[in-house]
């Protein structure tokens, strides 16, 4: 486990660094208030374990790896339609520089993928892609829509 950590730079604040614990807990900085987008963020924190979990064994199955970064791909598109139809729909001032953000990690993580299926073996370049993105964009860039969505009447 600690070779993971090392590899990813282990400095978050909720990054849990003792074995036999969870490498990055959910916890409610990562809330924005909406339900719906809550709930596909913490599954983002559970498949992100997932990958940790496997890459942290001294084999790690290279068809576990496949499955969770294909569940990744999976989710970034169909979680980032659902925002953007809110943004669209709300009128959200912010939607094309969020947007790209979108595209930037879509690539990456298909990237990710495509190595894989190339035979590449995955390694800390994933944890940290989703520790990156799980602090700058979730915890910073998401939750600057939540006061907009709730001045526009979506609780």
């Amino acid at each position: 486990m600690s070779r993971v950590i090392d590899m990813i730079g282990g400095n978050l604040p909720f990054l849990i660094k003792a074995e036999n614990k969870m490498f990055m807990p959910w916890n409610d900085e990562l809330l924005t208030g909406i339900s719906e987008i809550d709930s596909q963020h913490k599954w983002l924190v559970e498949a992100t374990n997932r990958l940790h979990d496997e890459l942290s064994k001294p084999q790690s199955d290279p068809a576990v790896v496949g499955d969770i970064l294909e569940g990744l791909v999976d989710y970034t598109f169909n979680h980032f339609i659902m925002e953007e139809e809110l943004f669209e729909r709300f009128g959200y001032p912010e939607t094309a520089a969020h947007k790209a953000q979108h595209n930037v990690f879509t690539a990456k993580i298909s990237g990710l993928l495509h190595k894989h299926e190339d035979g590449e073996i995955a390694s800390g370049e994933a944890l940290e892609l989703l520790k990156s993105w799980l602090i700058q964009h979730i915890m910073k860039t998401d939750k600057a829509y939540v006061s907009f969505f709730g001045a526009n009447g979506m609780t």
